[in-house]
């Protein structure tokens, strides 16, 4: 019998509560999806590698190129998320997971067939329609695997895959492109002459179609905490909350929701922004090759990304443990205003060495709070809602961060300071008034935070 029909379900105990999945396999399933969302963003992030070549065979400016990193995938990510949502609150999460992995790995593939700006553009909705799959299934998945004690750590653990896909989009996408970059086209089966640039979207895209039957040593975990109804054959777990109910519950805790979001997609923005153009940043400051600069920046990011999402769970399961409850937004305050000495020193330094130098700091604060903003979503939702909130939390978070935040930079770079050499300081202007504002929200939502958590326990307790 499959595990979609057969879920994990361990005998209820003498207390009467169902005990979670043994540790071990709970850590298994947060390392396969860790492993899928770091192929998600290896197909994400490669395109900020190859700017310079795919300006130069395209002949477009960098606004343009901006909207292959951001509002092509992020709009498409965005809306088709809310769909994933709604059905990983009652289907079959690894098979959306699973779906979606082979989905956004054949369009990614496709961006090395592209020939035209349009066709990347098709392509790259593509990417971000499959990816959307992923997140809202994950983080329901993981909430059903842990205990509310260990929930931050194993998301931000999950969550390590933004970096080390990103990391590794940058140092391979840098390592193969410097092979391949002077090279003349590749005169490639079924496809015929291919750029260089276009290899490298065929070598990171194609093994994802295979490894995506990973997802089948998954099982599908029983949904905790879920509304039960009685039926003629005794009780089962209710019909997924609509999606009128959902946005009811959203409303009560309003104030909670407008901090949240908006705060952490600000961080988003500021991060999404900063990483699509640090590579160019050292190429045009500081003369670097695609291929330092991929390899540089990319063992940064995954290094002290990996360490600082980390550490951002572990942060805020350990203020848990001692009481504070609204953690995970106290979390995303403090770091939120940590990055600031830093993250605004690196992009003016002259010296290339110690913007590299200022990077990694910056790069720990940047990663931190995208663990504990997920898992803080689950902490203050009913279990039938939570796919849907993560959703919505994820459209804000991609419209700001992913569709706006490489856009930004590349106005304030095109329009305001009109020059390549110029993008210092876009980095710096979009970045810190990002993290400004985002301290300010978070900080206001930490008492409508705690008022949500009171709310949710009447709620269940209405409801059971």
């Amino acid at each position: 019998m499959s595990a979609q029909t057969n879920p994990v379900s361990p005998p209820v105990s003498a207390a009467g509560e169902e005990p979670y999945p043994p540790a071990g396999y709970a850590w298994y399933v947060v390392a396969v999806l860790t492993f899928v969302y770091m192929f998600s963003f290896i197909d994400r992030q490669i395109l900020n590698l190859l700017v310079k070549p795919i300006r130069q065979d395209l002949g477009i400016s960098d606004t343009k190129i901006s909207l292959l990193m951001g509002p092509a995938f992020a709009f498409s990510y965005i809306l088709f998320g809310i769909l994933f949502g709604r059905l990983a609150d009652s289907k079959s999460r690894r098979a959306i997971i699973a779906s979606g992995f082979v989905a956004w790995s054949l369009f990614t593939a496709g961006c090395g067939a592209a020939k035209t700006y349009l066709q990347l553009i098709v392509l790259r909705v593509g990417v971000g329609i499959g990816e959307a799959s992923l997140s809202p299934a994950a983080f329901s998945l993981i909430t059903d695997y842990f205990p509310p004690k260990r929930r931050a750590t194993a998301i931000s653990v999950y969550s390590m895959g933004i970096y080390i896909g990103s990391g590794l989009a940058f140092i391979v996408g840098g390592t193969v492109t410097a092979m391949v970059i002077g090279s003349a086209a590749f005169d490639l089966p079924l496809v015929g002459a291919t750029r260089p640039w276009q290899v490298v979207f065929f070598i990171v895209g194609l093994p994802g179609i295979l490894l995506s039957l990973l997802l089948y040593t998954v099982r599908e975990p029983r949904r905790r905490g879920a509304r039960m109804i009685k039926t003629a054959s005794g009780m089962t777990q209710a019909p997924q909350a609509p999606l009128s109910e959902v946005l009811a519950y959203l409303r009560e805790n309003k104030l909670t929701f407008l901090c949240h979001n908006v705060g952490f997609a600000l961080l988003s923005f500021s991060s999404y922004g900063s990483s699509a153009w640090v590579p160019t940043f050292f190429q045009r400051n500081h003369g670097w090759s695609i291929g330092k600069s991929g390899v540089v920046y990319g063992s940064i990011v995954m290094i002290f990304g990996t360490l600082g999402i980390v550490a951002g769970g572990r942060l805020a399961d350990w203020m848990v443990e001692r009481g504070r409850r609204e953690a995970t937004m106290l979390v995303g305050l403090i770091v939120s205003l940590t990055w600031i000495p830093t993250g605004m020193l690196y992009p003016v330094v002259d010296n290339a060495n110690l913007a590299a130098a200022l990077l990694i700091p910056t790069a720990f604060m940047t990663s931190a709070p995208f663990g504990v903003a997920p898992a803080a979503i689950q902490q203050m939702m009913p279990n039938d809602m939570r796919g849907q909130a993560s959703a919505i939390y994820l459209f804000v978070v991609n419209l700001l961060g992913l569709g706006i935040g490489p856009w930004a930079v590349a106005f304030f770079t095109d329009y305001v300071f009109r020059g390549d050499d110029s993008v210092r300081y876009s980095l710096l202007i979009v970045a810190t008034a990002a993290h400004l504002i985002s301290a300010l929200l978070l900080w206001v939502g930490l008492k409508p935070f705690r008022r949500s958590l009171d709310y949710l326990k009447e709620w269940t307790a209405a409801h059971a």
